[in-house]
């Protein structure tokens, strides 16, 4: 694990202050959140002598890459249960599934209408009579041991900021985020995925007040992406040299840079905005930006 690189972001305003927690940096093929939730479950996994990791996730999954790689790394074998059949076909055009497969996943692809039914007993005990037992670990890796690693991104020296920001995907960071962040601190969450139906999961595993989510910046739900934001990733990479992706950070980055336009914060706040990596699903994104001829994410200078 690299040490944390914390940067300033550049800004029209002189009255507001915010930083970049580069969680993206943490390691090359398990980045940000995904390293911190896979973390104590790698350890539980082994506790428990499993010598199998089965976890789920879709086309263009961060963790699914992650938990590929991490299994590989340490010895377990790992199967993919991958939202969409008709993916089956396509591996060898989708960078992130290409990715896992090297690493040596086995994959098990589901309709999108039995995925549905992916926490269900019935539907887990059938996973238990084919592949036999593993070490169960949930969509996103969102669980008690997940949330105790992102417990680990704040450290005592961010009590300096005023609010902490980060995107919510299934709701694991952000609740480790809040458990470990300090009572003057406000959370400010935004979901990737439309509604607000992420709140009750968040308090399945929280008990603090101290956060909100923002639920404008979904630009039409998980997986979606317009022109500005691709424009706006592109413009923020050469203003800062930071890359964001564009399924969960750079959503919350545009939000948050879209508040302080609109005088969300006060004078004088301090901002720390968690980058939670993801830059692997890129090439995936823009393949399906070429193929509809749009523009695509593009960090030369």
């Amino acid at each position: 694990m690299q040490e944390i690189l914390t940067q300033k972001i550049q800004l029209n305003s002189n009255k507001i202050s915010v930083c970049i927690r580069r969680e993206d940096l943490i390691h090359p093929f398990v980045s940000g959140n995904k390293f911190r939730k896979l973390k104590y479950n790698l350890i539980e996994a082994k506790a428990k002598n499993q010598d199998t990791l089965l976890t789920f996730g879709g086309a263009f999954s961060n963790h699914i890459a992650a938990a590929a790689f991490v299994g590989k790394q340490n010895g377990f074998k790992t199967i993919g249960i991958i939202r969409g059949d008709e993916l089956e076909s396509k591996i060898s055009e989708n960078p992130t599934l290409k990715f896992a497969q090297e690493c040596g996943m086995h994959f098990e692809f589901v309709t999108r209408e039995d995925y549905r039914h992916k926490t269900d007993v019935s539907f887990l005990d059938k996973l238990k009579q084919k592949f036999g037992e593993f070490y169960l670990i949930p969509e996103g890796g969102t669980n008690s041991f997940a949330i105790k690693g992102c417990e680990e991104i704040l450290t005592k020296d961010d009590s300096r900021y005023d609010f902490v920001c980060c995107v919510v995907g299934t709701g694991g960071t952000i609740s480790g985020i809040i458990r470990s962040s300090f009572s003057h601190q406000k959370v400010l969450g935004f979901p990737a995925l439309k509604g607000d139906f992420l709140k009750n999961e968040i308090r399945n595993f929280v008990q603090n007040e101290n956060w909100e989510l923002i639920l404008d910046y979904h630009f039409g739900g998980y997986g979606k992406v317009n022109p500005q934001l691709i424009a706006f990733i592109n413009q923020f990479y050469l203003e800062n040299k930071i890359p964001l992706d564009p399924i969960y950070t750079a959503k919350m980055v545009f939000g948050v840079m879209d508040l302080i336009e609109k005088n969300y914060f006060p004078e004088n706040s301090k901002i720390l905005l968690i980058h939670t990596g993801g830059i692997q699903g890129i090439a995936g994104i823009n393949l399906k930006l070429k193929a509809k001829k749009l523009p695509i994410i593009d960090f030369n200078d």
